[in-house]
């Protein structure tokens, strides 16, 4: 089975690194660029249909390893694969069409949802056991499993869209969290999430090659929603078939999307502006008015991703095991560099350091006692 992971991971990797090419030819010949504007960093129009390479790339490297799998895949991982490979086929042509024609946001929202609905009713994949920390394992009842299964779905589909600000910047925090979820997967024995990583990420790292700075191609909506699709099943719905990963996990996984979400939002309540507005208030933008170069910020959020990475393995491991107190650690390590790194990168607001703020009162006070004695 090993040779399989590998034959598959360089199979991929090399389809990526032959069709983007063609890709890129393709969607400049039928007009799917991004033009820039005022809140773009990129400076001339680029092409934005990389995702298809990947999605290309991936989608082959698995019919060609698919007849060598030498165990028969069983009722429950079939249903897996087939909602994967549909779902993430009615997303990849949502995003491509997106990329050239721009779909209101209204019908976009409609076709995820659909699509998470496909993979729920059609497939019958929703969450099934829940290890809620400090609490045994249950399961889910179906009026709980099938919504929230749903909101998983279209919540993260579109959580890579919030990060693809900067060229390489999604698609390689989307390869940290797939690698992350491979080793997951490898530690508890699920072959199948492994085999689908492997190729997902062997398609993106050959796609990076042409996305990173300075980009000849963009993933565009194509990839960012397909990406996101991949990560929504891959992080909780394939690891719910042998329930040993606590609900924890999968948002530790997204923790560089979700968190600059979450931040945009307080950000945008703590200013009185539309919760939907766009700024330049976000991760990437925040750490270039540091100072940073375009290359050293890409390379900053990748280390944030792989520490969120580490804690998610950490996390699913304890989990394994029912140590409640190791996941308690984690939120709490989890929380307070959020928290200290919001503040000093100035995600929330430029005076907005309530931490920062309360340890510079304390060494303050320390420095006066020490002063009087």
């Amino acid at each position: 089975m090993w040779l399989i992971y590998i034959i598959g991971f360089v199979v991929s990797l090399g389809l990526a690194l032959g069709l983007t090419p063609l890709v890129k030819r393709f969607a400049i010949k039928t007009g799917t660029v991004d033009v820039p504007n005022a809140r773009k960093v990129h400076t001339k129009v680029m092409p934005r249909l990389g995702g298809l390479g990947i999605y290309l790339a991936f989608i082959v490297a698995f019919f060609i390893v698919f007849p060598f799998i030498p165990d028969a895949f069983s009722v429950r991982e079939a249903n897996f694969v087939k909602a994967f490979l549909v779902g993430g086929t009615m997303i990849l042509l949502l995003g491509a069409l997106d990329d050239r024609f721009d779909l209101s946001a209204k019908l976009k929202f409609l076709v995820q949802i659909a699509t998470a609905c496909v993979v729920v009713f059609g497939f019958d994949i929703k969450l099934e056991f829940a290890n809620i920390p400090f609490h045994s394992y249950s399961s889910v009842e179906s009026w709980i499993a099938i919504p929230f299964t749903i909101l998983w779905i279209v919540g993260v589909t579109n959580a890579i869209n919030l990060i693809d600000g900067l060229d390489g910047l999604a698609a390689g925090v989307s390869a940290i969290a797939i690698g992350t979820i491979a080793v997951m997967a490898f530690l508890m024995g699920n072959n199948v999430v492994a085999l689908l990583c492997l190729l997902l990420l062997g398609s993106i790292i050959g796609f990076l090659y042409f996305n990173f700075h300075p980009a000849k191609i963009f993933m565009g909506d194509s990839g960012a929603l397909f990406l996101g699709f991949s990560l929504a099943l891959l992080s909780l719905l394939g690891f719910k078939q042998i329930a040993i990963v606590s609900f924890l996990t999968p948002l530790i996984l997204i923790g560089v999307p979700l968190s600059d979400t979450l931040f945009a939002i307080v950000r945008r309540w703590v200013q009185k502006k539309p919760i939907f507005s766009p700024d330049k208030g976000h991760l990437h933008h925040c750490l270039r008015e540091l100072g940073f170069s375009h290359r050293q910020t890409v390379l900053i959020i990748y280390g944030i991703a792989a520490f969120f990475g580490v804690l998610a393995i950490i996390q699913s491991s304890a989990a394994m095991y029912n140590a409640n107190w190791v996941t308690f650690v984690v939120i709490c390590i989890m929380v307070f560099f959020l928290q200290i790194g919001a503040e000093v990168i100035g995600l929330i607001g430029k005076t907005k350091r309530p931490l920062l703020d309360f340890f510079a009162r304390l060494r303050m006070k320390a420095n006066a006692e020490r002063g009087s004695k």
